[in-house]
């Protein structure tokens, strides 16, 4: 196996259990081992909006905890692009797990700042541009995951279709931004942009 790389922004996508989150934390790791110097953020967007969701989560930070014990956990579910702000700094690599439960929860009508159409999530105002240009302006190095959830049927229901188009989009603007996109299957990298 070759040794990993961190690029200066990389979009790690794939489908449910594909290694997707694995292949951020190797990053980390690898980011890590490189230097005592270097410093890790680990920006969790996960809300626990149920008892298996607080599991989950607990069983995360446990596992991140002894896989990456060098790396601080901050709990940012719907202002992203201020976290990486406020995070980002020389040597400090920032991940972000993941982009797809921060649409959720941007998206959900639980919260106050819900949207009356769900695909407006993403022009309020200019979210995927904010984000994007967060990433650019980051002075260390961004990974983020994301699911890719656009590869099935088309899916029953206007809210899920218009969370699926918001994704797609979302991914596509992330991607755009970042100087690596790996796709990830079986636990298996894809490269589909390496910048030079």
């Amino acid at each position: 196996m070759t040794a990993l790389t961190v690029a200066r922004s990389e979009l790690v996508l794939g489908g449910q259990r594909s290694g997707k989150s694995r292949r951020a934390e190797d990053l980390a790791v690898a980011w890590l081992a490189a230097s005592p110097a270097h410093r890790g953020v680990f920006v969790a967007t996960a809300t626990a909006w149920d008892d298996e969701m607080r599991a989950r989560i607990a069983r995360h930070r446990a596992d991140r905890a002894v896989r990456l014990p060098r790396m601080r956990t901050v709990e940012e579910p719907l202002r992203l692009a201020e976290a990486l702000a406020a995070h980002g700094a020389p040597g400090t690599l920032v991940v972000v797990d993941c982009l797809t439960l921060w649409l959720t929860n941007r998206m959900l009508p639980a919260q106050d700042n819900c949207e009356e159409n769900p695909a407006d999530a993403l022009e309020e105002p200019g979210l995927a541009a904010t984000l994007s240009i967060a990433i650019a302006a980051s002075p260390g190095p961004v990974v983020l995951v994301s699911n890719e959830i656009g590869l099935g049927v088309v899916p029953m229901g206007r809210p899920v279709r218009a969370f699926v188009d918001a994704l797609g989009r979302l991914n596509q603007a992330v991607a755009a931004a970042c100087d690596r996109v790996t796709l990830m299957a079986a636990g298996l990298p894809l490269a589909l942009k390496d910048a030079p």
